[in-house]
């Protein structure tokens, strides 16, 4: 028996600064708050690969820290 896909009828986000080409080749993260308060990231161009889980708090902490420039040298 197949297993349901959970993530089927979540909304996926994307950012309106993605790439449709040029130098970043339409690269794109998206992201989609999940029904038990986690958030789902995936590889837009790949969303058949999976997505990685994050709680609240850990995206908190994530999203102050690229406000804040800490990972700009990444980039």
């Amino acid at each position: 028996m197949a297993k349901s896909n959970p993530l089927a009828h979540v909304q996926w986000r994307k950012s309106s600064f993605s790439g449709g080409g040029g130098d970043t080749g339409g690269d794109c993260v998206e992201a989609a708050a999940l029904p038990d308060g986690r958030i789902a990231v995936r590889n837009s161009k790949h969303p058949e690969a999976g997505a990685v889980f994050f709680t609240r708090s850990e995206m908190g902490a994530w999203l102050k820290g690229v406000k804040a420039g800490e990972f700009d040298d990444l980039v």
